[in-house]
């Protein structure tokens, strides 16, 4: 068979199509562009399952009879912090730190409530 283009497309378009059916672009526009965004973000699912997954740890750990065991870590890591922020040298290094924050965030021309707001300020010129 020996067609040129032109007889091609004129063929293809001679073809009989069906119409589409009713409301098929309300529904792909609903499936799409207008879908609702969904109710928690990826990290929110992951936080809530972390939590839930540590709540059915703790029952059943009580459950079972370790919950004096239970005590004693809580009590272990207790006296670990504790040892930790007792130290001179560490509470001397986190209020330099948090001061010198402090500073920066004061002199740096902007209220602490516009800091969170300058991506749309960047972004609106």
């Amino acid at each position: 068979m020996n067609m040129d283009d032109e007889r091609l497309e004129r063929a293809i378009l001679d073809l009989p199509l069906e119409e589409p059916p009713e409301g098929l672009r309300a529904s792909i526009l609903l499936a799409t562009a207008y879908r609702p965004a969904p109710a928690f973000s990826f990290v929110d699912l992951a936080a809530l399952g972390s939590l839930g997954a540590v709540a059915v740890w703790l029952v059943v750990l009580l459950i079972v009879g370790g919950g004096s065991l239970f005590v004693e870590t809580l009590a272990a890591i207790g006296g670990a912090f504790s040892r930790i922020f007792s130290n001179v040298n560490i509470l001397a290094w986190l209020g330099a730190g948090g001061a010198t924050a402090l500073w920066l965030t004061l002199l740096s021309g902007s209220p602490l409530a516009t800091t969170a707001h300058r991506s749309q300020q960047r972004s609106s010129r």
